[in-house]
């Protein structure tokens, strides 16, 4: 027995939703910051990796004007020994 017109193409609508995602908000302007602070070690941390390189746009959600503040932040943070530009080695 043939499926019906309409299944196929809610089978086809289904597919095209099935791989899109909600967009990430930027964090930054959700709480309206003018400037980051490169002394805010804990919140800078969020967006370094485990092995402390710079988290991108498309996996933080930052906006591209945050990102480039981001990036300074990090780096000065760095700059000053706040934040490592290499991951601790852990050993067994």
């Amino acid at each position: 027995m043939p499926p019906s017109t309409r299944e196929k193409t809610r089978t086809k609508r289904d597919e095209y939703y099935r791989d899109r995602r909600r967009r990430k908000v930027c964090t930054f302007c959700a709480d309206k910051t003018v400037m980051i602070d490169y002394k805010e070690v804990n919140r800078l941390r969020r967006y370094l990796s485990e092995r402390a390189k710079i988290e991108p746009r498309r996996k933080t959600g930052t906006c591209a004007n945050h990102q480039r503040q981001l990036a300074v932040a990090l780096k000065r943070a760095r700059i000053v020994a706040l934040l490592p530009y290499a991951p601790q080695h852990v050993r067994p």
